[in-house]
């Protein structure tokens, strides 16, 4: 559990890190069962105290935030990651009225009955929680939270570490809002654990704990993202990585370019998230007067163009890049073809949108788009766990492979058992 005096500790690095990352996962995982076992009144009550606590220690979560804040403006970190960094009483009250959403949203069913079997047998799947969950995350003091409340939500006991920009912050946000939230209505507050520990060798710790922590959660800048991932593997820990982001606007040959340019707009309203608009391609029938356009509109925001001949690649992705977020690559293509190619294979996958009136040409995007999210006349800024599920998400995943993809809510968070029994028999709970 995280403490005042183990955050000073935790920004110091201290003298045996795996064993305290080993003994919250020990803490997590003796305090898993309850959880497990809990009602779901008592989960969503706990998610409303966490909003009840965040709106009463507003005082105890700013001052932090602005230690914080100060720390990282002194240390010349770029506008736009500051702004990822910073609460207010706004940023605040949104995230309280998100927990209430997430309290008010329903559980999924604990067993679904799948068919009879012979022999007058009922076979179902169950849905279990893991057990305990990792998460390894950027410098973004809400997604604390956002964390936490999912791995309630989902039944599932956590052990997070964010970077040393947020420690402060979180540290607050654990101590005045998720620790007391859970002990308000019984539960054991060990359930969830915050690193106190920012070092590279904490993130590197959370993901060499199997038998403690199987599954751990990544999020963050794609190079050191990757190589936790790397490392998990290693050691037999799954993941669910969001290594790399960027939002792909491409604007077709029959394009409305005033809807095009409030799209472009639209996906600029925050330059250090993942689903912004990265890269902008533009067809070449209409390149001569929407380029210019486009790059008006960028002028008014403050947000420069990326012009070939570029220096990086067409996919570079420009809210990892500290001091160089107010930038958007764009790219002249010869058709849909080449656009939804350069989607596909030089940009991460996270998100794509055609603007087009020609509903035949989106229907061919739509279908050749591989990434997690495609978009029609929408905003890429849509793939989002709240605006697209109505709950706080605890990453994007965008590997190719079977399971959880996209925003990953509290729903994706279990295991599948299968149970067979006598077919006059049941063991649904619900």
């Amino acid at each position: 559990m995280a403490s005042s005096e183990a955050t000073d500790q935790g920004r110091k690095g201290t003298d045996d890190v795996p064993a305290l990352v080993a003994e919250c996962g020990r803490r997590a995982r003796a305090a898993a069962a309850g959880l497990m076992a809990a009602p779901d009144a008592v989960v969503d009550s706990a998610l409303k105290a966490m909003a009840d606590r965040l709106v009463g220690a507003e005082a105890q979560i700013l001052a932090a935030n602005s230690e914080d804040v100060e720390a990282a403006r002194a240390s010349g970190m770029s506008p736009a990651l500051q702004d990822r960094l910073r609460l207010d009483t706004g940023r605040l009250k949104g995230m309280a009225d998100q927990l209430r959403l997430l309290a008010e949203a329903p559980f999924p069913a604990s067993e679904t009955f799948l068919r009879s079997l012979p022999g007058g047998l009922r076979l179902s799947e169950r849905r279990r929680p893991v057990g305990v969950i990792g998460a390894n995350f950027e410098a973004r003091p809400n997604v604390t939270v956002d964390v936490a409340s999912q791995l309630v939500k989902s039944r599932n006991a956590g052990v997070l570490r964010t970077g040393s920009a947020a420690l402060t912050s979180a540290s607050a946000l654990y101590q005045h809002v998720i620790a007391p939230g859970l002990a308000d209505v019984g539960l054991d507050p060990d359930a969830v654990q915050l690193l106190p520990d920012a070092s590279r060798e904490s993130a590197v710790a959370l993901v060499r704990q199997p038998d403690l922590i199987p599954l751990v959660i990544l999020r963050g800048s794609g190079d050191a993202t990757r190589s936790l991932g790397a490392e998990a593997a290693r050691h037999g820990v799954r993941t669910l990585a969001h290594a790399d982001g960027g939002g792909v606007l491409y604007v077709d040959a029959a394009a409305d370019l005033t809807r095009a340019t409030e799209l472009l707009v639209a996906g600029l309203d925050r330059l250090g998230v993942c689903n912004r608009v990265n890269l902008l391609l533009v067809h070449g029938s209409i390149a001569e007067r929407a380029v210019p356009a486009f790059e008006r509109a960028m002028d008014e925001l403050g947000v420069r163009a990326s012009l070939p001949p570029y220096d990086h690649p067409v996919g570079y992705e420009w809210a990892l890049d500290s001091g160089r977020e107010a930038t958007v690559t764009i790219s002249v293509v010869a058709d849909l073809d080449e656009a939804v190619t350069i989607a596909n294979t030089e940009t991460s996958g996270l998100a794509a949108t055609i603007v087009t009136e020609d509903g035949a040409a989106a229907q061919r995007f739509i279908a050749a788009a591989v990434g997690t999210g495609v978009f029609w006349n929408a905003s890429t800024r849509l793939l989002d766990g709240f605006k697209l599920h109505g709950v706080p998400e605890t990453g994007i995943n965008v590997d190719h492979v079977p399971g959880p993809r996209g925003p990953v809510t509290f729903q994706d968070l279990f295991l599948r058992q299968y149970v067979v029994v006598p077919e006059d028999r049941s063991t649904a709970s619900n």
